[in-house]
Order: structure tokens, then C-alpha cells, then sequence
């Protein structure tokens, strides 16, 4: 029985669906969508898609900061040093010079904006996270960030009057013709099917988080970016590489809130069920290791002392201080009779960060001619196998501007002369009972937290792999009509090139650990793992490739 790995999910017809036109569109309204449709020339014109509001992303979710050489004694040199060893040697160094000496900018670019980051009198305030030497984390409403971010971010793109936002629409698939990306099929309740033909497309959907149970992503993080580029025919690279958050409050019936490693950037020890402090024991930089590193120990504490989480303990903190610095923390562990000046937090890593994605070049530009991407939907190169501490919004920044002002000088090239191509998908018989697409989301989310979480291992990989092949065979070979069946079958997607990426790489780096491979092996696996999509191998679905 081939596999199935169809090119588009919906059947349409270009005579039976609404068209629109555009020079750039953009996928996605976290930071990096809206940045860059704010670096599109204002003579152009500018569509941003969302699949859900503005304030709907991890961008906006963001509690930490922004990493940015702002102190007088910190040095570029010193930011790029902790990102390269935070990488595990997969970092692009001429990536992470570009996105470091330009960080500055881009935030004082947001001030400028009227984003409102905390002070210390007439100074910045900057904090400190882990992985960093330096204080350089600039932070806002306290463990906010994100939220005033976007805030400011949102408001100069409503003022933008070449910027248009279409709220609620979902992506079902870029559409494209003799290998170029020509725009995408979107869908919402007021259009129903349509296209959007465009000079030059940005993706910037970010992360894929919601493939696992335990995680910090907003319900709309599934993944969608990558299984669409896939299918278009882009190239994606180091999938294997997901971040897990080491601090996430985990308590019976509350969501997976993130618990800011600002807190232990302020002094906060994380401790097992005893009380006993734990990180000394694993890395000399104890709480302020990197994220991997703190996850690890977390996963081997828990194991240690049969106990289903550890505890960050701020108790030894000046009261005010925590209340100050971390509002919103103190409200949600309030909501469960915490009162985090007083009691321990419970806490356990959860799915956090892709450091994998679309790849792209210095520029933004993916392998697909006329496509390009910025933010977590892409591997840029910045983060290679584990993402220091708060340069993912500073990546958003700088390629979100990169992103659209290339896409912007590229469209500026092409005359307006519009013609739709001859672009459609046949409709598929619709084969037996309706499924139920809760049960197999939920059956997902727990084979991917049992077997590719934290610690990884070819036995739970194997199995991993089977029951996914076993769901794509029957849900990918299905034409649904909304977005619940699209948002599935793209986590299938991705879910089984991820378990492929880390199947394939037999070692440990960064946030990728194989329990059977415990050691690093630069001699063997220094380089990347990559995917292309090939209608002509069915049962694999794509070509996998180690590129240097």
C-alpha cells in the first residue's frame, strides 16, 4: 500500500475559489510575521495572515526578554561566545555575528516604537539567564515581555496603512507553479477557499510545541510552517533539535505555564522533593547552565527520587523583589494557593523551542524560489542544537526585517501584471467512518512526550515511528474541511520527520539526547540532517540528507 504524501490536503479549482493579489504576503503574526511586513516598502502593498489574533503566539507569550549587548562592559564577542557554545558546534558563525552586532539596533528600533522595557533610574534594566556570562536580557512588565512587544509592535502595524491583516485564516498549503512559490491557499468563514496570488511569500508561523503533551506553546504552535514548506518542496533541516523548557509549573489542572528562567537568572535554586539543591552536582554554572543541561538534570532528579517534578524555591529571595520583578508568575501560582515568595514551585521541562525548520540562507531566502521565512519556523543557523536564552525574539528581529525587505526588493521586480497559473488538486474519494481527530491528536501528543521528549532511544523511536506511519496511512489519505483535520495531518507531518531526524542521529548534542548514544561525536555527526520532499519514494515521503 503506498504512503500517502499528498501535495495539497484540500481539492480546489482555480474557476471555483475567490482570488486576491498581493506583492508580499506574510504567514504568521508573531514578531518576526509583523517585522517583517513593517520592512516592505510602503509603495508596495503588504497582506498578513494569522490563524488566530495578533496576541496569539509564542511571541507574545514570551516571558524572559531580549539578549542584546546594552551593558558598557559587555562585548559582541562575548554574546556571540555563550550562542556558539549554547549551539553544540551547529551554529553558523556568520549568522550568529550578523544577528548579535545588529541585535542593539533592532531593540532600540522597538523603544522607538513606544515599547515600554523596564529601567534601573535612567538605565535599562538587564537581567540575566542561563547560558549567558553577562547581564544583557532586556525585559518588560516585569516577566511580560512579549506581551508589551507586541503591544507596541501590533499598534505601528495598524498604523501602517500598505499593511493589511486577515485574523482568523488559516494556511492550508503555499501553491506553486514550476517550483516557485506563487502565494497560498488560505481558508476562513468568510471566504471559505481562496488564493492569494503574490509577488513574494514570508512564512513565519512559528513552532511546533503542541506535538507534545507537556509544553509552553499557545494551541495554534502545530507545526503548520514546516509541513506546508515541505510540501511546497522547501528544504528542512535539524528537526531532531526541540527545546525543552526546564521550569514549567506543573500542577494538576492548571496549563503548562511557563516559570521564567529570569528567576533563576535573580537567584532562584531549583531543588528535588527533600529540598536538596541539585544543580552544583550536574555543571559548575548550576542554575544558569544552559537549557539542555538543566533538563537533563531535572529528568535524571526525577527519576532519582520517583517524584513526578522538582521545585524552584525563590523563598530565600527578597520578598518584594520576586513580586516585583515577576507579577505575572506570582498571579498564575496564586491561582493554585502558591504564594511564590513563601512556597516552592512545582516544576518539570516541557516542549518549548524548535531549533529546527525551513532552512533558510543570510537573507532569509528558503530553497524555494520566491519563498522566504523568518523566526522559529526556520533553522537559520543561530541557534544550531540548542537556542541560548532570549535570541529568539532577537532572531525574529532581525530576520523578520531581513526577511521583508528582501521579499520587498524582489517583488519591486516583478510588473503587476497577475495571471493565475493553471494550479488545482483533484478531489479524493472519501473512504471509510469518520475518524475522531481529538483521539488521534491527544494519542500523538503522548507517543512524542513517551518517546522524543527529554531522553530519547532507537527502541522508543522504533515504536515511535511505527504508529505514525500506521496514523499517516489512514489520516493523510483524507481530504477534510476545516481546520482541525489540517492542524492533524500537518503534525503528522512533522512529528514523523522529526522522529526520522532523530532516529538517523546517533549521539547526543545539545538538545538532542540518545540514552544509547550518550556522547557527543564530532568526528561522525558535526553537520545537519536534512529533508526534501520526493513524491517518488511513497513509504519514506522524502529524501534525508547530511549536509555539511
Amino acid at each position: 500500500m503506498p504512503f500517502p504524501d499528498p501535495r495539497y490536503l484540500v481539492a480546489f479549482h482555480p474557476k471555483r475559489v475567490m482570488h486576491f493579489f498581493t506583492d508580499v504576503l506574510v504567514i504568521g503574526g508573531g514578531l518576526a510575521g509583523l517585522r517583517a511586513a513593517l520592512a516592505v516598502d510602503p509603495k508596495l502593498s503588504s497582506l498578513v495572515v494569522t490563524k488566530d489574533g495578533l496576541n496569539e503566539s509564542n511571541s507574545a507569550k514570551a516571558q524572559g526578554g531580549i539578549a542584546g549587548v546594552l551593558a558598557p562592559d559587555d562585548r559582541f564577542e562575548d554574546h556571540v561566545a555563550d550562542t556558539l557554545q549554547a549551539g553544540g558546534q551547529l551554529c553558523d558563525e556568520a549568522v550568529v555575528e550578523r544577528v548579535v552586532r545588529e541585535g542593539p539596533e533592532r531593540i532600540r528600533e522597538l523603544i522607538q516604537w513606544g515599547t515600554q522595557f523596564d529601567r534601573k533610574g535612567d538605565r535599562l534594566a538587564l537581567g540575566r539567564e542561563g547560558g549567558h556570562g553577562r547581564e544583557r536580557i532586556v525585559h518588560a512588565l516585569g516577566d511580560a515581555t512579549g506581551k508589551e512587544v507586541m503591544r507596541a509592535v501590533v499598534a505601528r502595524v495598524e498604523a501602517s496603512p500598505h499593511v493589511d491583516v486577515w485574523r482568523d485564516t488559516y494556511t492550508i498549503d503555499l501553491v506553486t507553479f514550476e517550483g516557485t512559490c506563487r502565494g497560498a491557499l488560505l481558508w476562513n468563514h468568510r471566504y471559505g477557499l481562496s488564493v492569494v496570488w503574490a509577488k513574494q511569500t514570508i512564512l513565519a508561523t512559528g513552532g511546533a510545541g503542541q506535538l507534545y503533551r507537556e509544553t509552553t506553546n499557545p494551541d495554534v504552535a502545530t507545526g503548520d510552517g514546516v509541513a506546508i514548506a515541505y510540501r511546497a518542496g522547501a528544504e528542512l533541516r535539524d528537526l531532531e533539535f526541540v527545546q525543552f523548557h526546564p521550569t514549567v509549573l506543573y500542577i494538576a489542572g492548571s496549563s503548562r505555564s511557563l516559570i521564567s528562567e529570569a528567576t533563576r537568572g535573580e537567584g532562584a535554586r531549583l531543588v528535588d522533593r527533600h529540598g536538596r539543591r541539585f544543580m552544583p552536582d550536574y555543571d559548575s554554572r548550576a542554575e544558569l547552565a544552559p537549557r539542555d543541561v538543566v533538563s537533563n538534570a531535572i529528568v535524571a532528579e526525577m527519576e532519582r527520587t520517583q517524584h513526578p517534578n522538582v521545585y524552584l524555591d525563590l523563598t530565600h529571595l527578597d520578598a518584594e523583589l520576586v513580586r516585583t520583578r515577576f507579577p505575572g508568575i506570582a498571579a498564575i501560582c496564586a491561582e493554585f494557593d502558591l504564594d511564590i515568595t513563601r512556597d516552592r514551585i512545582p516544576v518539570r521541562p516541557g516542549a518549548h523551542y524548535m531549533m529546527g525548520g525551513v532552512t533558510i540562507d543570510l537573507d532569509g531566502r528558503t530553497t524555494v524560489p520566491s519563498l522566504w521565512a523568518a523566526g522559529e519556523v526556520t533553522a537559520s543557523g543561530l541557534h544550531g542544537a540548542n537556542r541560548l536564552a532570549s535570541n529568539s525574539l532577537l532572531e525574529a528581529l532581525v530576520y523578520g526585517m531581513h526577511a521583508g525587505e528582501g521579499a520587498s526588493r524582489a517583488a519591486a521586480e516583478v510588473d503587476d501584471s497577475f495571471t493565475a497559473p493553471g494550479v488545482d488538486n483533484a478531489e479524493v474519494e472519501s473512504v471509510g467512518e469518520p475518524l475522531n481527530l481529538d483521539d488521534i491528536r491527544n494519542s500523538l501528543k503522548s507517543l512524542l512526550w513517551r518517546n522524543a521528549a527529554v531522553r530519547r532511544n532507537a527502541e522508543g523511536l522504533s515504536e515511535a515511528i511505527e504508529n505514525l506511519r500506521h496514523w499517516c496511512r489512514y489520516v493523510l489519505a483524507r481530504q477534510f474541511s476545516d481546520p482541525t483535520g489540517w492542524e492533524l495531518q500537518n503534525m503528522l507531518c512533522v512529528a514523523r520527520l522529526m522522529i526520522s531526524a532523530a532516529a538517523d542521529r546517533e549521539e547526543s548534542r545539545g538538545a538532542h539526547v540518545r540514552t544509547d548514544f550518550p556522547d557527543r561525536d564530532d568526528r561522525q555527526w558535526a553537520h545537519h540532517v536534512t529533508f526534501v520532499r520526493s513524491p517518488r519514494n511513497p513509504e519514506y515521503g522524502c529524501n534525508c540528507g547530511k549536509a555539511k
